[in-house]
């Protein structure tokens, strides 16, 4: 029987929006510096790699026309590494490993990276929205009363019992989580320094996400205004949603006899990976459906899991998810999640891969979960075996 093994997963760190450390950065030359960075580190020959899937959310302008492609041949691969760009809305840098596995799997290749690439800041969110009469078409808009996520997080909210202390307290935590982390180094390994052009025009070294309020705290998350509803009728604030960054991330998949041919020591392996589909208006509930369908592929109990990377997108989505598969919060984003490192679309999976590992091994714990919500009412979700 074949497997899928993760020989290595690397990230860039978080640049923020405004004057962030990637605003000057073309999208598709972050993808080719960060795969560049990848076979580097592994020291695979690109010639090896059989296929390259990388999400992207916001396919315009610099991240158009198969960013993908652009990225391998930009980073001077060989012409002959063929690749592909896919939009799974916020899933699809996770989306993009698990193709790449599942073609590892099949015996359609025996290397593969997958991974992601947003540039928020150059691309900004919804761009790619315009144009005819827009993405939602009137049978679809007959069917379904779309809203907004940040709505669809508020209605999770009131259908699970979460209150407005609970996602003050949980982005308090994630902003402490993810300032303690950087503080002790915790990101060093996954994430690959990038030389980058400052506003003063001098180059320097980008490699500290940028994104993290570690001096928040609750009194002043306690004060801001509800983001997606009126005063005193919402529990979301822009404190307790995802941040806007721009990011980039690959993860190289490979076979057992790839590994022993090329002496390569993988660190992980991926042992079940689910897609499910739930209410397209309610549409931040995919992880729960998604986590129990990847358990249940892995033949293995949410107590079996030693750590989870559960995307933060809002915090209703994982505060409602832990409560609904009992999940521990204690072994969640331990490191913080997107509320305080920010979420950059399609890039997001991969780098929650590349936590997840760092955290496996730190913990000597075996088995992983990532698992993500997805826009339209989607939920991903991978479980994965440290190897020893």
């Amino acid at each position: 029987m074949r497997k899928a093994l993760i020989v290595d997963s690397i990230r860039t760190a978080r640049g923020k929006r405004k004057n962030g450390g990637l605003n000057g950065v073309h999208a598709q030359e972050l993808a080719a510096r960060t795969l560049d960075g990848l076979v580097k580190r592994t020291g695979v020959d690109p010639a090896l790699v059989e296929d390259v899937i990388l999400g992207c959310v916001t396919q315009v302008g610099e991240q158009a026309f198969n960013v993908a492609r652009g990225a391998v041949l930009a980073a001077g691969w060989p012409l002959e590494v063929p690749a592909a760009t896919l939009n799974r809305l916020c899933g699809s840098g996770q989306t993009a490993i698990h193709f790449a596995a599942q073609s590892i799997l099949a015996g359609l290749a025996d290397c593969a990276v997958g991974g992601g690439v947003e540039s928020m800041s150059r691309m900004p969110m919804g761009s790619d929205m315009a144009g005819g009469d827009g993405p939602f078409s009137p049978m679809l808009s007959a069917r379904f009363d779309l809203v907004p996520q940040g709505e669809s997080a508020e209605r999770v909210a009131a259908k699970y019992g979460v209150t407005r202390e609970d996602c003050d307290l949980f982005a308090y935590e994630s902003q402490q989580r993810a300032a303690a982390a950087i503080a002790r180094g915790a990101f060093q390994d996954e994430i690959l320094p990038l030389e980058v052009r400052g506003p003063d025009g001098q180059m320097r070294r980008f490699d500290t996400d940028e994104h993290v309020r570690g001096d928040t705290t609750i009194e002043r998350l306690a004060s801001l205004q509800p983001a997606f509803r009126a005063p005193g009728d919402g529990v979301v604030t822009a404190a307790s949603s995802s941040g806007i960054v721009d990011g980039a991330s690959a993860t190289l998949v490979a076979s057992a006899e790839f590994c022993e041919r090329h002496g390569l020591r993988p660190r992980a392996r991926i042992l079940s990976m689910a897609h499910v589909g739930c209410d397209p208006v309610l549409m931040l509930e995919g992880p729960i459906p998604a986590t129990r369908k990847a358990l249940q592929r892995a033949g293995l109990h949410i107590e079996d899991i030693g750590a989870f990377e559960c995307n933060e997108a809002f915090a209703p989505v994982v505060l409602a998810w832990s409560k609904v598969v009992g999940a521990d919060l204690a072994k969640t984003n331990v490191n913080g999640g997107a509320i305080a490192l920010g979420h950059p679309l399609g890039a997001t999976g991969g780098m929650l891969f590349a936590t997840l590992l760092r955290v496996l091994e730190e913990r000597k714990e075996r088995y992983g979960i990532v698992t993500m919500c997805v826009g339209y009412g989607i939920g991903t979700a991978t479980v994965i075996e440290r190897i020893e």
